[in-house]
């Protein structure tokens, strides 16, 4: 695992298009299929990285607390599976299930939807506003595995009431932390 942070692409930035396997439906799904009336959030997820796991159950709440509100939700696994064999689709398949996510869980196996996002870490956020322009990218919110802070949502919790109050998200965003996207060698 080698910690690392998002990459802070500007704000504003248009959500690029994909079309990726559904790990659970076994659909193509497409940027169009799920875009929010309100808002769109894209995560860049996995199942081996203990942040990742570690955020787990907030990123099924805050879904279930913002899905009904015109905000929908998509993860994104881009690993390389030959690297890391817990993140193939099978397995993504398996913690859906178990952990109940009530958005999709995409595989990227080119790994060209991670590169056109900019995408580095797991976890990685991007918010899309109902115009898919980018309004927030950065961390969900302060806890980590070691440090004891509760999880909350804050951040994104914050970000998604801005835009459903048609405000602006604040500029000061901090970068999500956690394990580099294992890319293809």
């Amino acid at each position: 695992m080698s910690l690392t942070p998002s990459n802070m692409i500007p704000l504003g930035s248009p959500a690029p298009d994909f079309e990726l396997p559904d790990t659970v439906s076994e659909k193509k799904i497409a940027l169009a299929d799920f875009r929010g009336e309100q808002a769109t959030v894209i995560m860049f997820i996995c199942n081996h990285c203990p942040y990742v796991k570690h955020i787990n159950p907030e990123l099924v709440r805050l879904a279930n607390d913002y899905q009904s509100k015109g905000i929908s939700f998509v993860a994104i696994s881009s690993n390389d599976i030959v690297a890391e064999p817990d993140d193939a689709p099978e397995e993504m398949k398996k913690t859906a299930l178990a952990l109940k996510y009530p958005f999709p869980y995409l595989f990227d196996e080119t790994q060209q939807t991670a590169k056109a996002y900019d995408a580095a870490c797991t976890p990685d956020f991007f918010v899309f506003d109902k115009n898919l322009k980018l309004a927030y990218r950065g961390q969900l919110d302060d806890s980590r595995p070691s440090n004891n802070v509760p999880l909350s949502g804050k951040d994104i919790r914050d970000a998604l009431d801005a835009l459903l109050a048609e405000k602006s998200v604040s500029p000061r965003q901090r970068p999500s932390i956690g394990c580099n996207i294992k890319w293809k060698k």
